[in-house]
């Protein structure tokens, strides 16, 4: 990367917004071929776990960091950034090819307090209670992504069957347990990470490795809210019925109106993104 491209990095949610709602991104190819052509650092920041993640990653032939499970893990490649801008930076382990940078709660963790939670009244059922193929029924996903989406680090997907009243007393126990929530296509328990951390912590890392930077998101669920929060041009991607998020549009100051459903809106606002900021 150079000057000339003003150091732009772009961080992105996967479903509904890379991703449309049969989990393909054919529409958003043109942008994605311009991102790689340009070299921009394309950093793909979902509720996904690794496994799932690094399926679309050899799809994409994306080679940069990433992070799992609403920011519980940031996997950075190793030797991605030069000698010692990682020493400068949250310290972290060394599985397989990545650094990897744990700010979530482990998984045993989380489905302990699940079931603490189902002991004291509330119908909750996470994905560590599901067979694959009920996660793939309830996903969507085919049998064999659904199998990935199970291999848990971070963050437990669950549903809950009981009415709002009961919904808003379950996500206060969660909180008054020292546990968190998110909510985008599913619930999530997770501890205490989310997005916004992680951009935090790759965006210092950019800034080591490139100088000044600038920095895009492009998301479409509440679970986004603190990743477009933490970049210079926040973008919401719509919901197939044309609407945007009521909650990110209000949370996020300056939030960016895609002018498309998932990956059409994606590539259109990556379009405009990069006009603007390359010209």
């Amino acid at each position: 990367m150079n000057a000339s491209r003003k150091n732009l990095i772009i961080f992105t949610d996967m479903d509904g917004t890379l991703l449309d709602t049969g989990y393909s991104f054919k529409k958003a190819l043109p942008a994605l071929k311009l991102i790689k052509e340009k070299e921009i650092p394309l950093v793909l920041c979902s509720s996904k776990t690794r496994a799932e993640i690094e399926h679309y990653r050899r799809r994409l032939e994306n080679t940069h960091p990433f992070v799992s499970e609403n920011g519980g893990g940031v996997f950075i490649p190793k030797n991605y950034f030069r000698p010692g801008i990682l020493s400068r930076g949250p310290a972290g382990s060394r599985p397989g090819d990545y650094i990897v940078i744990r700010l979530g709660t482990d998984y045993a963790g989380l489905r302990k307090a699940l079931r603490e939670l189902r002991s004291e009244g509330f119908d909750i059922t996470g994905f560590g209670d599901m067979s694959i193929a009920e996660i793939a029924a309830l996903t969507g996903l085919e049998i064999s992504e659904a199998a990935m989406a199970a291999q848990r680090d971070f963050d437990e997907p669950f549903k809950f069957e009981g009415d709002e009243t009961a919904l808003r007393k379950l996500l206060q126990r969660i909180r008054s347990g020292g546990l968190d929530y998110t909510k985008g296509e599913l619930l999530h328990l997770t501890g205490n990470n989310d997005k916004g951390r992680a951009v935090e912590i790759l965006k210092q890392l950019y800034t080591r490795q490139y100088g000044a930077i600038v920095t895009a998101a492009l998301g479409d669920s509440p679970n986004d809210i603190e990743m477009l929060k933490k970049v210079d041009y926040p973008i919401v991607v719509r919901k197939n019925d044309g609407s945007c998020s009521p909650q990110v549009l209000r949370e996020v100051e300056g939030c960016i109106k895609a002018d498309g459903p998932g990956p059409e809106g994606w590539n259109s606002a990556v379009m405009k993104l990069l006009e603007t900021v390359l010209l």
